[in-house]
């Protein structure tokens, strides 16, 4: 196994409040997409919107639907990274999908915000 290719066992199953910042992240071929930056859910209304991910081109947002399952040690994707938006300094112009959109925006400001 190399360091591009997914473990053959990520661990239990576990929900989105529980995933850790620098989790793995695996397409479904097996091959590293990155590591989990952040996770964006509305924890009140228990729900998962998608990822941050670290890639090496940059960061990219994984929409929940485009997330197959999350581990102990892995996250698995349904596309490659490559496939996934990039958040841009107004996401909300490039997307038509008023969910996606809002999610985008959230994901953005996360990520501009003062550390």
């Amino acid at each position: 196994m190399t360091t591009n290719e997914a473990p053959e066992d990520l661990g239990a199953p576990v929900a989105y409040p529980v995933l850790k910042d620098g989790t793995p992240v695996f397409d479904e071929s097996g091959a590293r997409a990155g590591e989990v930056e952040h996770v964006l859910a509305d924890e009140q209304t228990d729900l998962f919107h998608g990822l941050i991910i670290e890639t090496r081109e940059g960061h990219r947002f994984a929409p929940a639907d485009k997330v197959s399952g999350l581990f102990e040690h892995g996250v698995i994707l349904t596309v490659p990274a490559a496939d996934l938006p990039e958040p841009s300094e107004d996401p909300s112009a490039r997307v038509a999908d008023e969910g996606l959109r809002d999610t985008l925006k959230r994901a953005w400001n996360w990520l501009v915000q003062p550390r």
